[in-house]
């Protein structure tokens, strides 16, 4: 047994305190006991100050190399390459630090108004609050559909049902109430009168006192010992491997200018800096920040459209989702379910099913349904003389609900539920209200589920109700109660289809992704709801063919098929895991206890702000409206967060890769360094800066029709089509600077240096959208970062600045001759771009 669990069974069997049954704490107390204990979290992570976090990018491999040329440099009195490196790496370091913690600080803001938050009393008084602040000594009111927060000793309990397969394995609900640890207990599973965290509540509410919280629950000990880093998301795996490409191709470049520039008999100090300068120039360093950034501009422009983003990489696999399962219930229908009718089974209108359905929902302790909230409603009678004795509450396998009832002369268990199993557990059923019973034959049981259906194709959603008379000293309602019933008949409910509905599915349909419904309702009343929204059915898997299939079966109909109706919980996972096998990304849109095993399946859960704990908890986004246009906006969002983070990923590996290319290549003929180590420096800062801006600029509709993922082989193509056209004008400048001007070192650094700088980042212009650079207008602050380092490189050679750089004032020729090689470069790059993608094209790829 664990030292968690052996705690945990000292402190059961210890007696509550008395005073826990009052007021709980105060707000000081529990500030105080705050401020000691930590916050209730696995690993609560101290906030480091602004100061450490900025220190803490100076450990960054290549911001060490730079350093270490630095100190090398001032060894050898080369003072001059001291602060030139050093303002790079300042700036560089600050750039990207203020950049990152301004856009992780506005997304953490978003993610904590959707944190999950708890019931306490506090001075006497319920509240919520922060999950993360409750505390030992707490008193906590829990109800069904809560996640439990801590581990703590039960109060007081009505009908408690507890979930805890997760603790302890077991398959049904547990139910839980106060009282001491029973003698002999030896195992989490004995400890009835005890809840624990991360455990969650299915039915019925209770007051429990907190014993323990954080690291020192049962669950925050099995987490500290099996804690491993997550699965990494599209979007990390992605530009993970981009990083990977890009390391070998740097180490491959630099060992080769060390070796070339050996071989050649030059400075061995210089050769080392202009190494690791170009190290520096071929890695994007700015690609975490850039990620970063664009993320968290998403997920704010995502708030502004009632989406709220838990999980940042969420973003990213939502705009590469192109499989969307979703309940049937609120996201298209309005979820405003009204009780139409109330039939026994011949068909005619039954007193008696509204009165046993009233008192089925007025008396259970669960989790309300809208379908409760419809009868309740509708009848507004009241329970007159009669009292519950006990209950078994709903799970999502039986799918049914029964409460032992007494009005002083007589004892009955109710029972209502799906209407095909309740029909199957009744022996007898009713013909009118005060009419004989009669037997439940197979001729009139196939008749009664005849009538069902014909409610379910007129789009009703139906309920069966049925009762059992028990004996006076019956003292319990338990599972194995629920046979030999009495049917009464049906409840009949209507849930209009919404009017925006149709018109999202169809905007989803356009955008790639295709709508698969995983209802727990009949099939007969999804079909009429999808005729109404005019959605095609191409196949219907039911929960009894589910069980029948293996997992190959499964995907392969899965694929094809596009209602799953009548399943449970386990089925609906089942469905996800099936889909994710056959290698599509899947998005899941649940607001229930029973949704959120497929919410932790999904590439991306989706819930919303009115869900239950248990989904809100598990769900990676949480829409604010539950409306599928919210969704499909998310969608467009996500996809142009994906666009412009592509958009540096191929600047990186296209014009600026071509440069530093020839950078290598020219260190074979030239007897002096192509550009100086410094002047490299100065050109990544100087275009690091240009591209600052592209988390804000703008997508081209065609990037947002259809879901993308980061293909490194086409980065890989793309770099191997535009890379190669700037060396080649860059070998044309040298041309230029050699032949044409005659220039000397210094000319011809300082000459390729401006021509440098101002193709790779004008590039940006032609590499940002797959049409017409003249069409498509890039964002004002991209246009304004660009031009604006364009200008200071073609004005730096001219100034103070420039010559500790190394730079020399440029003759009027040179600009002509630039413009000229730029408007052609630029060119070339459009022609090149349109046939590279002309070829994508024909090969089907996205």
């Amino acid at each position: 047994m664990s030292a968690a669990a052996k705690r945990t069974l000292w402190w059961l069997s210890a007696i509550p305190d008395p005073s826990a049954e009052g007021a709980g704490l105060s707000g000081k107390e529990a500030r105080d006991r705050l401020e000691r204990d930590g916050p209730n979290l696995f690993r609560p992570q101290r906030r480091r100050s602004l100061l450490a976090q900025y220190l803490a990018r100076f450990r960054n491999p290549l911001v060490l190399v730079l350093l270490a040329a630095s100190a090398v440099s001032a060894f050898t009195a080369e003072f001059g390459n001291v602060v030139i490196i050093g303002v790079i790496v300042l700036l560089s370091v600050t750039l990207d630090f203020s950049q990152e913690y301004r856009a992780n600080a506005a997304a953490e803001k978003l993610r904590l108004s959707v944190a999950l938050r708890a019931t306490v009393l506090r001075d006497g008084k319920p509240q919520k609050v922060p999950a993360a602040d409750v505390v030992r000594g707490d008193v906590l009111q829990l109800s069904a559909g809560d996640l439990v927060p801590a581990d703590g000793t039960v109060l007081a309990a009505n009908d408690f049902f507890v979930e805890q397969a997760m603790l302890t394995g077991e398959s049904y609900p547990v139910e839980k109430r106060p009282g001491s640890l029973p003698d002999g207990a030896t195992d989490l599973q004995d400890a009835t009168n005890a809840v624990f965290m991360g455990t969650s509540v299915v039915s019925g509410s209770a007051r429990m006192l907190v014993r323990e919280t954080g690291e020192h629950t049962v669950m925050g000990e099995i987490a500290a010992r099996v804690a491993q880093p997550s699965e990494p998301s599209a979007v990390e795996a992605g530009t993970r491997r981009f990083g990977m490409l890009i390391m070998r191709l740097t180490v491959l470049m630099v060992i080769f200018v060390l070796l070339v520039n050996t071989l050649s008999h030059k400075p061995l100090l210089e050769t080392f800096l202009f190494a690791v300068a170009l190290a520096v120039g071929l890695t994007p360093e700015l690609l975490p920040m850039v990620v970063s950034v664009t993320l968290s501009r998403g997920a704010l422009r995502m708030a502004g459209k009632h989406a709220i983003v838990k999980r940042l990489s969420a973003i990213q696999d939502l705009g590469s989702m192109d499989v969307l399962c979703t309940d049937k219930t609120g996201t298209l229908t309005e979820a405003k379910i009204r009780l139409e009718r109330h039939v026994d089974a011949d068909g005619h209108d039954s007193e008696q099913v509204l009165e046993l359905a009233y008192l089925n929902s007025y008396f259970e302790s669960g989790l309300k349904s809208p379908i409760d909230d419809a009868i309740l409603d509708h009848a507004q009678t009241g329970p007159g003389a009669w009292k519950k004795i006990d209950e078994a509450p709903f799970d999502f396998e039986r799918r049914r609900v029964s409460v032992l009832i007494d009005d002083g002369s007589r004892r009955r268990l109710v029972v209502k539920g799906a209407p095909e199993d309740i029909v199957a557990l009744c022996s007898l059923y009713r013909t009118r209200d005060g009419g004989a019973q009669m037997p439940m034959d197979d001729a009139a049981s196939a008749a009664i589920r005849e009538r069902c259906h014909e409610l379910e194709r007129q789009g009703f959603r139906v309920l069966g109700i049925a009762w059992r008379d028990v004996p006076p000293d019956h003292p319990h309602a338990v599972v194995n109660d629920e046979t030999e019933l009495v049917l009464a008949g049906f409840a009949a409910f209507i849930d209009p289809p919404k009017a925006s509905a149709a018109a999202a599915l169809a905007a989803l349909g356009k955008s790639g992704i295709a709508i698969k419904i995983v209802t727990g309702d009949s099939d007969l009343v999804t079909r009429h709801v999808c005729a109404t929204l005019g959605i095609p059915v191409t196949g219907l898997l039911t929960g009894k063919d589910i069980e029948r299939m293996d997992e190959p079966a499964l995907q392969a109909r899965a694929e094809t098929a596009n209602l799953f109706c009548r399943v449970n919980p386990s089925q609906k996972n089942r469905v996800i895991l099936a889909l994710r096998a056959r290698g599509h990304v899947v998005g899941y849109l649940g607001d229930g206890i029973n949704d959120a095993p497929s919410l932790h399946s999904a590439d991306v859960g989706l819930s919303v702000d009115s869900a239950v704990d248990v989904a809100r908890e598990a769900a990676d986004i949480i829409l604010l409206r539950q409306d599928l246009r919210v969704l499909h906006a998310g969608v467009l969002e996500g996809r142009r967060t994906f666009g412009n983070i592509l958009k540096y990923i191929m600047m990186g590996t296209s014009s600026n890769f071509g440069n530093m290319f020839s950078m290598a290549g020219a260190s074979l003929f030239l007897p002096f360094l192509p550009m100086l180590p410094a002047q490299i420096l100065l050109n990544n800062i100087l275009y690091d800066l240009s591209e600052i801006a592209i988390p804000f600029d703008k997508v081209d509709a065609a990037e947002v029709r259809t879901p993308r993922l980061l293909d490194i082989s086409f980065v890989r193509d793309f770099m191997l089509a535009v890379g190669p056209i700037s060396s080649l004008f860059d070998f044309l400048t040298f041309y230029i600077l050699l032949a044409v001007l005659k220039a000397d070192e210094r000319l011809f650094q300082t000459g390729w240096f401006v021509e440098s700088l101002c193709t790779q980042v004008l590039v940006i212009f032609i590499i940002r959208t797959r049409g017409s650079p003249l069409k498509s207008r890039a964002h004002p602050l991209l246009t304004a970062s660009s031009l604006a380092v364009v200008g200071v490189a073609a004005l730096l050679p001219f100034t103070p600045a420039g010559g500790y750089f190394g730079l020399a004032p440029l003759p009027a020729s040179f600009y002509f001759i630039l413009v000229a090689v730029v408007i052609l470069y630029l060119c070339i790059v459009e022609f090149a771009k349109r046939l590279f993608y002309r070829r994508v094209a024909s090969k089907g790829i996205r």
